[in-house]
């Protein structure tokens, strides 16, 4: 099987199913969040864009409040569109400590 192959039925499908197989190539290459830090002392230990401050619980939450993804990369120059991927691929992984991390920041 070869990637021109591939191509027309990965674009066939679902966002959901898109992160998922996203998820299952970048655990094939040995590290499964990559762009993704979790830093003890920084955004209190949050999952974050690599060498950045912006949690991707803030994203995620700016996307279900209708940003567009064009917007958060104007709103977050440093961002890039794999940033976002990486993102959104964690967030589908972790949706528990996702939901979880944005009510707390809901409450506080």
């Amino acid at each position: 099987m070869t990637l021109q192959n591939l191509e027309p039925q990965l674009l066939a499908l679902t966002a959901t199913e898109k992160a998922q197989a996203m998820q299952i190539l970048a655990q094939s290459l040995g590290n499964p969040w990559r762009g993704i830090e979790k830093t003890p002392g920084v955004c209190g230990g949050d999952a974050c864009i690599a060498r950045t401050r912006i949690p991707v619980w803030v994203l995620v939450n700016a996307r279900s409040i209708g940003i567009s993804e064009a917007q958060l990369l104007k709103d977050y120059p440093t961002l890039s569109a794999t940033d976002l991927t990486n993102a959104w691929v964690y967030a589908t992984a972790h949706p528990e400590e996702i939901a979880t991390t944005i009510r707390e920041n809901e409450e506080a």
